[in-house]
């Protein structure tokens, strides 16, 4: 048997973006009921040391930031909950919406913040590692590897960025590319090949990710596309092959962009249908850091409360 309930905002996903929607939405006496999702907390929940947040001067791990902002989030009244959206159905207002496959929910309002996952190889080295010297953020981790040799992995505008800014702290970048030539814009490669302490590797991938569980990642072996094999020196390995926001569930529902992000009217966080908000890295393949989800967070609480005031 189903029960229907009602509720007047519903934030789906938590993180930086949705934890602060929940802040803003529950002190403005909105009672926000939040679903955490798959990964509760996010992608910082991933991250070993955030010191570009505001307000932690010695840095902090990224598990504790997310447990500070959610225990704010529920300091006001937030409901946060465990489980997943499986359903959701915006074409009437209220919106409809199905949790784990059988709670039905109605709303009169809606925060998306599901997030994006980066792209990873798919070895088991790698996830072995993670946040053990493999980062998918440069400008969130380069700083822990400065004066190190690094990898990057990636032949796009995004590596080549991530390369040249690894390169002003780090000894050495390695930027491995799987095709014999880089996809990233001319001033992009330009900037790649000028900078003495980047070498590329073309017609490479990765085999393998070395090191071990005390040190981390201490190097990498890499294979040729003509078959041979050699193992580069490095103490981080940073992936920059592309973002993938977490929207197949509003797919045909709420306008995307070519890539899957959330197009939101410029300036605010209100999407196609009015009513949804979206916020965080679900509609922002530019900066993706924790204090712009957190910003874009907050832009969506107030959007949502004046469309409830109306």
């Amino acid at each position: 048997m189903t029960t229907m309930e009602k509720v007047k905002v519903l934030i789906i996903g938590s993180g930086p973006a949705g934890y602060t929607a929940a802040i803003y939405t529950s002190r403005a006496n909105l009672q926000p009921v939040l679903y955490e999702g798959i990964e509760p907390g996010g992608q910082l929940t991933t991250t070993t040391e955030v010191e570009n947040f505001p307000g932690y001067p010695e840095g902090i791990s990224g598990p504790e930031m997310m447990a500070d902002i959610r225990r704010q989030a529920e300091r006001f009244g937030a409901e946060l909950r465990s489980g997943i959206i499986t359903r959701v159905d915006l074409s009437s207002r209220p919106f409809h919406v199905v949790v784990d496959g059988d709670k039905e929910i109605e709303t009169e309002s809606v925060i998306i913040s599901t997030g994006a996952s980066a792209k990873y190889l798919g070895l088991e080295s790698e996830a072995r590692f993670r946040g053990q010297g493999v980062s998918a953020c440069a400008t969130c981790d380069g700083f822990f590897y400065r004066k190190k040799d690094v990898a990057v992995v990636g032949g796009g505008d995004t590596a080549c960025e991530e390369a040249t800014y690894l390169a002003s702290l780090c000894r050495k970048v390695y930027l491995i590319v799987r095709k014999p030539f880089l996809r990233a814009s001319k001033a992009m490669q330009e900037r790649v090949f000028n900078t003495e302490n980047i070498e590329v590797l073309f017609e490479h991938n990765t085999v393998e990710v070395l090191g071990d569980d005390m040190m981390g990642v201490s190097g990498a072996l890499l294979r040729k596309n003509d078959g041979t094999e050699h193992k580069i020196d490095i103490s981080g390995f940073f992936l920059a092959i592309g973002h993938h926001p977490n929207t197949e569930l509003f797919a045909g529902q709420i306008e995307l962009d070519a890539e899957g992000y959330i197009k939101t009217v410029p300036g605010t966080s209100r999407t196609n249908i009015e009513g949804v908000f979206a916020a965080g890295d679900v509609k922002d393949p530019h900066y993706r850091q924790a204090i712009t989800a957190a910003g874009s967070g907050c832009i969506a609480a107030l959007d949502c409360e004046r469309f409830l005031l109306k």
